[in-house]
């Protein structure tokens, strides 16, 4: 009897050490649709190699990690846009930064500072590692080329913008810039990680292309938020809204030059800066008049404004 109870067992442990055996030296594959995506993008031509965006040889491993055909990418936008140091990147993020930077960036960048970006400073593109650096985690979509952390821009002019100073500590405009930025962002990539989201991505932005499960849904951290429009500087659109001569001009402002009450008004409505904290009206009071002048006389002397007052005043005139 007891013979008969261990029979089975040892087949089907020898069972299980054969299918241990032929595992032994195959090396674990990536997921088909990787490949697969890889292969429609270059397909479809949606990234065309050039100077700054250049195939390169396959990324194989370690373990899944890697790429069928990387892109070695050193700039966008025709070489307008470049990075701080080359990013390997698979096709498809390739080319939706490439439609990111014309749909989002620029255009922001452009109405709140009047001018162009001209560099992407990346903290990192294809790396083999787990989510957030960490150890025994589900792989990072860098391990497969198909994310890129932006640590700021730098605009035409020189001057830099950096997610962890000015996320939180940045002007006015700088800020509402880089919440245009997230916004724009959700609406390209799947996933959007931005500071705020978790401790990891204090000083960075990160945005992927990942595939969250059949439903297709996407990530997009922390809540985007409104900014204000804005400042319109161009004098020929003023010129374009100036009402007709003799037209009253419409105007949602009062005498004082203060916005109305209804601007203070309402869940997330008010007066802000751009972006931060509700300004008060008193925020928008005009600045103190600068002090008139002294007047002269016909040759030039200085004419004390008290005693003109007080000879009107004997005059009977005042």
């Amino acid at each position: 009897m007891v013979r008969r109870v261990r029979q089975p067992l040892l087949v089907l442990a020898l069972a299980a050490a054969a299918l241990s055996a032929c595992s032994i030296g195959q090396k674990p594959q990536r997921p088909a649709w990787r490949t697969q995506a890889e292969n429609a993008c270059l397909a479809e031509r949606r990234v065309a190699p050039s100077e700054y965006i250049a195939l390169a040889p396959e990324v194989d491993g370690p373990g899944i990690c890697g790429l069928t055909k990387p892109f070695k990418v050193t700039a966008l936008q025709g070489g307008a846009v470049a990075f701080n140091a080359t990013a390997t990147l698979d096709c498809s993020m390739v080319a939706e930064l490439d439609r990111w930077l014309a749909d989002t960036v620029q255009p922001a960048a452009q109405a709140r500072f009047g001018q162009q970006i001209v560099q992407i400073n990346s903290m990192g593109s294809y790396a083999c590692r787990g989510m957030n650096n960490q150890r025994w985690t589900q792989l990072s979509e860098h391990a497969f080329g198909n994310a890129l952390d932006i640590g700021g821009f730098v605009l035409a002019d020189g001057r830099e913008i950096t997610l962890v100073r000015d996320w939180w500590r940045g002007d006015a405009q700088t800020r509402a810039f880089l919440m245009d930025v997230h916004r724009g962002s959700c609406g390209h990539f799947s996933t959007v990680l931005a500071p705020g989201s978790n401790a990891f991505h204090y000083n960075h932005i990160h945005v992927d292309l990942a595939m969250h499960g059949r439903s297709g849904r996407s990530i997009c951290k922390p809540e985007p938020q409104e900014t204000l429009p804005p400042p319109d500087a161009s004098p020929l659109i003023a010129q374009r809204r100036a009402p007709p001569p003799g037209a009253e001009e419409e105007t949602d402002n009062d005498t004082t030059g203060k916005p109305p009450l209804a601007a203070f008004e309402g869940p997330g409505v008010g007066a802000r800066d751009g972006l931060g904290p509700l300004a008060g009206p008193e925020a928008y009071a005009p600045p103190p008049s600068a002090p008139l002048p002294p007047r002269r006389d016909g040759i030039g002397q200085l004419i004390d404004e008290r005693d003109v007052t007080s000879s009107i005043r004997r005059r009977g005139r005042l």
